[in-house]
């Protein structure tokens, strides 16, 4: 694994990052409707955009059990297959429906360890046009606290934008 990798980017230089993939995605994008393929753009995208983003995907709501998330597109090592809102870092953003910023994934309770590497995580939320949750985006990082309210910001803003549509 690269040493770049391991380090986040200073704040000011992530809003600008922020800003720039998420006109990259909104082109690359442009009058697809699939929501399967514009997940797996958005992961791809966002991991190519942050080299510190060890693991990029989206758990999606599960149409036969509205009460449980089953993986989705995402760009890295294996994930877990299926999780119960309520349960780990993921499920703890699908119940509240709020943005989960953990900055040590040993010390939240009940964390899942689809990749022991894993030292960090943020998972934002994503609803439709309706306000409906659809899925969750989970990224992981390799190395202790490396999301903060900006990654917070720019991920949802990005998720806003593609499907809130």
């Amino acid at each position: 694994m690269s040493a770049s990798r391991l380090s986040p980017m200073p704040i000011q230089d992530k809003r600008v990052r922020y800003v720039e993939v998420a006109g990259e995605i909104a082109a690359v994008l442009e009058g697809e409707r699939d929501r399967t393929a514009r997940m797996a753009t958005v992961a791809a995208l966002l991991r190519e955009a942050f080299e510190h983003f060890f693991w990029v995907g989206f758990y999606v709501v599960d149409r036969a059990n509205p009460h449980e998330l089953v993986v989705g597109p995402y760009q890295g090592t294996l994930g877990c297959l299926r999780i119960a809102f309520g349960r780990g870092v993921c499920g703890a953003a699908a119940l509240t429906g709020q943005i989960q910023i953990v900055p040590d994934v040993h010390a939240f309770e009940g964390h899942i360890a689809c990749d022991s590497r894993s030292q960090s995580e943020i998972v934002v939320p994503v609803f439709d046009a309706s306000g409906a949750l659809i899925a969750v985006l989970d990224v992981d990082a390799v190395h202790k606290a490396a999301f903060d309210a900006v990654d917070g910001e720019g991920l949802d803003a990005i998720l806003k934008a593609t499907f809130s549509i």
